[in-house]
């Protein structure tokens, strides 16, 4: 049978467990069909593009699967269903990991279910056991797969995502959660154990240590990462410790490990960061690397001795972490041609402005990944280096060996760049040879610590740049903040007050109704789910220019910018509200309050 290439699938239910979930359903008749004739019908994907498809496969080889991923065709989740059409196996848009059953689970070891993506999930009808798995065409897992468990399996397919996901809840909801252990300490004494020399995935580690600390401290770690966490605070009071972890930019209180447990505590983490656990009356700063869940962590700790004693705080950054593209960070048509244009430049400096925290590096690294080519020379100097960059030189600053901004930044002009990006002008020394090396042909690109774009031009001349350097080599400013995204789970709608209009200068006329979480079990109750960005670009034209000549301060330049069609950080945030993706009070707490009416 050939199959009409119009066809259309439909949506079935499948039991995972106790739950039900919509998967797409296997349309009768594509069973060993060409993947790319199922894939034109599912997917409306063209005959050109197949040919294409077929073309780089015969060149390159591979799987053909992955080569409509490459060629951004298809999505992995799209690619399991054609093949689920193909091969006659069930796809599941998710697992229910509460519902797998803790046999399946003890029997199959963590390391190999996340090393292989295989996850059982349930057993059928005959008494063979469910697996979900991300490759049907990887046999010598499926049978490995019997081996451990002593019975026939029956495929089904996911996404690495869910598959993963599922693993991560299900091994988790079996380990010593970090309220048990908090518990535990009451009634055992502290212990230390050696670490290990390699990195080890705290998951794997579970049950392992028999020391409360070791446990407590794990667990903390294993849960903000589940969290989504970007800090750990270890906190000491009068008469208790708090542990806060910071999701989406704020703070919340997670437990309160008993008082006298709080050097030891603290002293695990130290030992972990390879600190000195007998300095208390000084600042120390180290790093911890380790796994979490299949993720590779990299930990920046810093203690300060406090009154009632030494407090920690963790920043967790995940270095397998996917890089955003800067068309899905919250850009305008506006910004976003404004910064296609200005990283497409042979020279000049493109800074990046705004408070730790409001994904200043996320964006240049979107903006290196965007221009990386082959043709192009790319080196950054940073600290820490956050993500690899295939095709990129990165050095990471070592100030032991005085490694700094200043003299990576130097040694690279002896390495023929085409761009470079510096991960923070900091003082003169800095600036001067960044805008040496924009003036002698690179495209320089960096951050620094200002409240909006225009208070970079005075930042510049307050380190001690002339005004005519700064002029001539500065090309634009992207000021940036990073605001909640309303949870997608418990939007809703809402009349907003006049009131709550004039926050923003919103035009009642206009705006008629937005949207707002209600708090669900998705979301921690916050009513919001992630973060994006609202932006203030200014591109440094001719009447720029000649402001920053003449050494005004930042009020003028900003006035001049927005006069040129610049939309300010309270004016995009005001437009992002409008089109209901963050809500009044996120853009009004990252923002400064500015007498202006927004058109949207």
């Amino acid at each position: 049978m050939d199959p009409g290439a119009g066809e259309k699938t439909e949506i079935t239910a499948m039991n995972v467990g106790d739950e039900t979930f919509e998967v797409p359903a296997v349309p009768s008749g594509w069973t060993g069909a060409p993947f790319g004739r199922i894939a034109q019908a599912l997917h409306r994907v063209s005959e050109d593009q197949i040919h294409e498809a077929l073309q780089i496969q015969e060149e390159k080889g591979g799987r053909i699967g992955e080569v409509f991923v490459e060629m951004k065709l298809l999505d992995e989740s799209q690619v399991l269903q054609v093949l689920s059409a193909q091969l006659d196996i069930p796809f599941l848009a998710d697992v229910d990991a509460e519902a797998i059953p803790d046999e399946l689970i003890n029997f199959l070891p963590i390391t190999f279910a996340k090393n292989r993506n295989v996850v059982p999930y349930g057993f059928s009808e005959n008494g063979m056991v469910r697996i979900a798995c991300a490759d049907p065409l990887d046999t010598q897992t499926h049978d490995d797969m019997r081996m451990l468990l002593g019975v026939e399996v029956e495929l089904s397919l996911a996404t690495k995502e869910v598959v993963i996901s599922a693993i991560n809840k299900a091994y988790d909801r079996v380990s010593q959660l970090a309220e048990s252990a908090v518990a535990s300490l009451k009634d055992e004494e502290a212990e230390f154990a050696p670490l290990e020399e390699e990195v080890v995935d705290l998951l794997d580690m579970e049950g392992d240590d028999e020391a409360p600390i070791i446990r407590l401290v794990n667990s903390l770690m294993s849960q903000a990462v589940k969290d989504r966490a970007s800090d750990i605070h270890i906190e000491p009071f009068e008469r208790d410790i708090v542990v806060r972890f910071r999701v989406d930019g704020v703070l919340y209180e997670i437990i309160k490990p008993p008082k006298r447990f709080q050097n030891s505590i603290i002293s695990r983490v130290k030992i972990m960061a390879d600190l000195n656990i007998a300095e208390k009356r000084l600042p120390q700063d180290g790093r911890i690397r380790l796994k979490v869940a299949g993720k590779d962590i990299d930990i920046r700790v810093s203690t300060v001795p406090t009154t009632y004693g030494e407090r920690i705080v963790m920043r967790l950054l995940d270095r397998s972490s996917v890089l955003r593209d800067l068309d899905t960070i919250g850009f305008s048509k506006r910004a976003l041609d404004g910064m296609n244009q200005l990283i497409n430049k042979s020279h000049g400096i493109v800074l990046v402005t705004g408070p730790t925290g409001s994904g200043k590096t996320s964006t240049l690294y979107g903006c290196l990944n965007k221009i990386n080519k082959p043709d192009l020379n790319i080196l950054t100097i940073e600290d820490p280096v956050e993500y690899q960059l295939k095709g990129v030189g990165q050095v990471q600053v070592n100030t032991k060996i005085n490694l700094s901004f200043a003299s990576g930044l130097r040694s690279f002009l002896r390495q023929d760049p085409d761009v470079i990006m510096v991960g923070e002008i900091r003082d003169r020394e800095t600036a001067e040879i960044a805008i040496q090396a924009s003036l002698t042909g690179h495209l320089v690109l960096s951050t620094v610590h200002t409240n909006d774009a225009a208070g970079a031009v005075t930042r510049l001349v307050d380190m001690g740049i002339e005004p005519f350097l700064v002029a001539s080599s500065l090309v634009g400013v992207l000021a940036q903040r990073l605001v909640r995204t309303i949870c997608s789970e418990c939007k809703e709608s809402y009349t907003p007050t006049e009131s709550e209009l004039a926050e923003l200068n919103l035009d009642p006329n206009k705006v008629k109704q937005l949207y707002r979480g209600k708090g669900c079990p998705a979301c921690a109750r916050t009513g919001y789910s992630g973060r994006m960005g609202i932006f203030e670009l200014m591109l440094v034209d001719d009447d720029v220019r000649d402001l920053v000549l003449r050494n005004v301060d930042a009020g003028q330049v900003k006035s001049k910018a927005r006069e040129m069609g610049m939309l300010t950080l309270r004016e995009d945030g005001a437009i992002k509200v409008a089109n209901g993706h963050t809500t009044i009070a996120e853009v009004t707490r990252v923002t400064q309050e500015e007498q202006t009416e927004i058109e949207v």
